[in-house]
């Protein structure tokens, strides 16, 4: 129980690279392999961080115990799948998959298997999202910004699956009501795929959120704020900030507004993440972000996307 989890990373692109980095330093895990199609590039990464480079994630069958799934989302449940059904732990980076059917696919083979499954939704592990759970407590308002340059990867899906499916995912954690209704519009701009999406939800417990995503946007910009009763709480995904302001009301004498910024202890929410994830496969228990919680979001997406392609 005491030797190092022996783990992997198949896809070492864009954000596959900085798993293996995590990973080939992480106390208690052992990298043992990066997997990726493009060989040189396996080579290129596994040398930088003492790993094998293997072109094949079949490759991987009976040498490892946890697998990191960082490919595009179309080939998520295509890698997934079939070493989740081994038993292997998998974190799969967010969406979970393309849509609810290839969702379940992955959940259900996890509950068979027994095999710890996780998924990537890294703002769950940012700290200053972790310190604002115990502020927002019954939001009525919530706004969102999530605007980035264009990108080179991440292309084979619209920008709600790609971004806003980040914040989807920390609204229903943090609301803890079911989507009632939905007006959301997007706009193909420089791919043929939505580049640019709102979406207005409206929860069943009375909360309204207001979510803009935008791959095309000059600057980069991601923040949400919450709006409850005598209370504003506002995060910078980005810098790491947390600002809280309370109403504070003392007898009959003139309300007074409280608050700032909360001091936060910045760290990499990616490596929080596969601590996590690590600790999770070890301990035998779920992760923070639970194969569940990815699957929520992209029914979630789904939705909003349905409901543009219809407006």
């Amino acid at each position: 129980m005491n030797d190092p989890l022996r783990v992997a990373v198949v896809g070492v692109g864009h954000l596959g690279r900085h798993h293996a980095r995590i990973l080939s330093a992480l106390e208690g895990a052992r990298l043992v392999a990066v997997v990726d199609v493009n060989r040189e590039r396996a080579r290129q990464v596994a040398a930088a961080v003492g790993a094998r480079a293997l072109g094949d994630v079949s490759e991987l069958e009976g040498q490892v115990d946890a697998v990191t799934v960082a490919v595009p989302t179309e080939a998520h449940v295509a890698v997934a799948l079939p070493l989740v059904r081994q038993g292997v732990a998998v974190l799969v980076e967010k969406p979970l998959a393309r849509s609810c059917p290839e969702a379940d696919a992955l959940v259900e083979a996890a509950a068979a298997s027994g095999a710890t499954l996780g998924v990537g939704h890294t703002e769950r592990y940012n700290p200053a999202v972790a310190a604002a759970t115990s502020f927002v407590l019954e939001p009525r308002f919530i706004e969102v910004h999530r605007l980035g340059t264009f990108p080179e990867r991440s292309l084979d899906i619209d920008v709600v699956f790609d971004l806003m499916i980040h914040d989807l995912d920390i609204v229903l954690s943090l609301v803890g009501s079911d989507v009632e209704a939905i007006e959301a519009v997007g706009v193909p701009v420089l791919t043929d795929r939505i580049d640019i999406a709102n979406a207005r939800l409206r929860f069943a417990s009375g909360c309204i959120a207001n979510l803009t995503a935008s791959r095309i946007s000059k600057d980069r910009v991601r923040k949400i704020r919450f709006f409850q009763h005598d209370a504003y709480v506002s995060i910078d995904y980005g810098a790491q900030d947390l600002e809280v302001y309370r109403l504070v009301r003392a007898g009959e004498g003139r309300p007074t507004i409280e608050g700032g910024k909360v001091p936060i202890v910045h760290e990499e929410p990616l490596k929080r993440e596969m601590v996590d994830f690590l600790a999770a496969v070890r301990d035998g228990r779920p992760p923070l972000v639970t194969a569940e919680d990815g699957r929520r979001a992209v029914a979630l997406a789904r939705r909003i996307a349905d409901r543009m392609a219809s407006s």
